[in-house]
């Protein structure tokens, strides 16, 4: 018994040590992200690694490939990629920690 909740302990400190470091958010099925991109921005790439890294789905739109992404980036503002709306909030260019600080 004291093995099982010792076994306990050590997984929840696990599950949530993404939290306790300061940062990581899990996926809810809250979130709704967008990211705008291009396949050569290196900072977008930068994006689609930190949400994949914490297992966050998105949609992507290519702002050079698709026309309904480049009237989406347009009617936002855009000006630069990323550009990322992580549940309305609008976060213009990579910046880590308020993307996640938004995801919660």
């Amino acid at each position: 018994m004291k093995k099982l909740l010792i076994i306990c302990i050590i997984f929840g400190v696990y599950k949530s040590w993404p939290m306790l470091s300061g940062g990581a958010a899990e996926y809810s099925e809250n979130n709704v992200v967008v990211l705008y991109a291009t396949d050569w921005c290196g900072y977008c790439r930068k994006a689609r690694e930190l949400l994949a890294d914490n297992n966050i789905q998105y949609t992507e739109f290519d702002i050079e490939k698709s026309d309904e992404g480049r009237r989406r980036y347009d009617d936002l503002g855009g000006n630069g990629i990323p550009l990322l709306n992580v549940n309305g909030n609008i976060i213009n260019g990579y910046n880590k920690s308020r993307i996640l600080k938004s995801l919660n």
